[in-house]
């Protein structure tokens, strides 16, 4: 295809630099994984401001730039972001050898990426609730060894152990069972939508003391079947609260006390630091 390669490398020294990683890994990674075998046959639709633009030709030279690509216009689906993701990727820093849990893995694009970044020696298990999207997802991701895909629901089934948590849809609150799957020095990215109006790209890292609490960025998802509504009893922040965020903490290890930004089940949020003494 005319320019695919020139395409392809400048793609990837462009996220690389919106995200910000000193890790020279991300650029190669993006460089190395072909998007357009992610997205089904050409010509693509892009998604723009709500509208929809369909891609000139069926050469792949289109899809390397920051797009929207569908992956079921009906449902909402899309391939994602690039320059969000590659900030994502960047920020959770994903090492040889770690394990990786992919929820909402879509067509297996970012979740080659991963099983990229953690090799040699780490694993990802994706999981996809949409069956037609799992089955692409299995069949894009034959060719990575270190790659399995779960075509259940994460939040009924639960996660294995893992390093990184990789949340793809948008949560009220991640389950509780999702942060007790983080291993010790754990990063878990989720977008974190307690309300309509709040939309916030989270980390959360499993330290000795809790759960470190890292809203970085606006972010808007679909919603996580299953967890993205709180109860009628949930305590719901503004943005601006949400944002003063800074530890996560378990109802049955803590209950909530008069630095909580929000109450959603049996997970909280609170302004304060988990290295802070002053937590009552």
């Amino acid at each position: 295809m005319t320019g695919i390669a020139e395409a392809r490398k400048f793609y990837a020294r462009l996220m690389a630099a919106n995200a910000g990683s000193a890790d020279p890994r991300l650029e190669e990674a993006f460089a190395a994984v072909p998007r357009e075998a992610f997205l089904g046959p050409g010509p693509w639709t892009v998604v723009a401001n709500g509208g929809k633009v369909e891609t000139p030709s069926a050469n792949p030279v289109h899809i390397y730039q920051n797009v929207l690509v569908s992956l079921d216009a009906d449902k909402g689906i899309n391939n994602g972001e690039p320059f969000l993701h590659a900030m994502w990727i960047g920020k959770v820093a994903p090492k040889p050898g770690e394990t990786v849990t992919h929820v909402g893995a879509g067509t297996g694009y970012y979740t080659a990426l991963l099983a990229q970044l953690v090799s040699p020696g780490g694993a990802v298990t994706a999981f996809e609730l949409e069956p037609s999207l799992a089955d692409r997802a299995r069949e894009n991701l034959k060719a990575y060894g270190n790659v399995s895909v779960i075509p259940s629901d994460a939040v009924v089934g639960g996660l294995p152990p893992s390093d990184i948590i990789y949340v793809n849809a948008g949560v009220a609150a991640p389950p509780a069972e999702w942060l007790k799957a983080l291993k010790p020095g754990g990063r878990m990215i989720f977008p974190w939508r307690p309300a309509e109006r709040v939309g916030l790209a989270v980390m959360a890292t499993r330290t000795a003391k809790g759960f470190a609490c890292d809203p970085f960025m606006r972010s808007w998802f679909i919603p996580c079947i299953g967890a993205s509504l709180a109860s009628p009893a949930a305590k719901i922040p503004d943005r601006e609260k949400a944002a003063r965020s800074r530890s996560i903490w378990l109802t049955a290890d803590k209950a909530p006390d008069r630095t909580a930004t929000a109450i959603i089940g049996d997970v909280w949020f609170s302004s304060q630091s988990v290295g802070d003494r002053r937590l009552q």
